[in-house]
């Protein structure tokens, strides 16, 4: 019998990894990650991708795996995130999902499909989205969607442009809201919970930590192979401020500034997404029993 997968989620900066290498190395275990960015090769320092000294020997999946320039869907992300989960199961090693996106751990864990994509099909209505701006794009999306249009934010490009090419590629209405979850890949949940003050004080001080460790120079070199031309990678937090910096569109202050300011959002947002997820156990970030109540919890769904 395969035991249950140890999914460890929560918002940026409570400390996911470090509780989850400390359980690798109790439970002979392997980590699979859910942080789309950390799978982009090179981006390490702004996406606080764990170093080879914190990982102390475990094995990290899901680091590094493709070119900045390519962009990846989650659908992909889905397929390769469950086939280094098989793999670790076959070698009778525990699989530790670490993650502070929703929807990726939830592709990774849950029977979420996705509909089919055409780069051909996307870039078309990427170019519309720069020639035209999401406004008139979601009004588009509104005469031939009205559904999804109300569930998406009009200024959300991204979004819409996904929605006109489901639309396109189907002929079928956009699920703009994900169905409830259900699992396909046996799972023991824990949330960290942490109070807003003080991971907007963590959050801080890690964005100021990646400034003073390189990022500008990381992004500078990323750019130079065609960083700005991923959809995905070009987007995430901290390296999309710093493109912009490097394209004088502000100053590098100002960059990093907005990026603690983007950063605390999206925080909020991992909060929100987690926070509805009943199948989660939470544990503050800091209690002093964390890792022995975690082994308590694996010891009892493996009974």
């Amino acid at each position: 019998m395969i035991e249950p997968v140890l999914a460890i989620v929560g918002p940026t900066a409570s400390g996911k990894t470090q509780l989850a290498v400390e359980l690798a190395c109790q439970l002979a275990g392997e980590i699979v990650g859910t942080d789309s960015m950390q799978a982009y090769q090179g981006m390490v320092i702004g996406t606080a991708a764990p170093t080879p000294q914190e990982l102390r020997g475990v094995a990290h999946h899901m680091l590094q795996v493709w070119p900045v320039d390519r962009t990846v869907t989650v659908l992909e992300f889905q397929q390769q995130a469950r086939l280094a989960i098989a793999e670790v199961q076959q070698r009778h090693h525990s699989v530790i999902v670490v993650g502070g996106s929703g929807l990726y751990v939830s592709a990774v864990l849950d029977d979420l499909r996705f509909p089919p994509t055409d780069p051909r099909v996307r870039a078309d209505f990427e170019r519309q989205l720069s020639d035209f701006g999401p406004s008139v794009m979601h009004a588009r999306l509104q005469a031939i969607d009205p559904e999804a249009a109300a569930a998406i934010d009009p200024g959300n490009g991204r979004r819409i442009v996904r929605a006109l090419e489901v639309n396109a590629l189907t002929r079928a209405p956009f699920r703009a809201r994900l169905p409830e979850p259900t699992a396909v890949v046996p799972a023991v949940r824990v949330g960290l919970r942490i109070d807003r003050p003080t991971l907007d004080a963590r959050i801080s001080a890690r964005v100021e930590a990646m400034w003073a460790a390189g990022f500008v120079s990381e992004v500078e070199q990323l750019a130079k192979i065609g960083l700005a031309d991923g959809v995905t990678a070009s987007r995430a937090l901290g390296y999309q401020q710093i493109l912009r910096a490097l394209a004088g569109e502000c100053s590098f202050d100002e960059a990093r500034e907005a990026t603690i300011e983007a950063t605390k959002r999206f925080a909020r947002r991992q909060q929100r997404w987690f926070a509805r997820d009943q199948r989660i156990t939470w544990i503050d970030y800091d209690d002093a029993d964390l890792v022995e109540f975690v082994l308590r919890l694996v010891a009892g769904t493996s009974t």
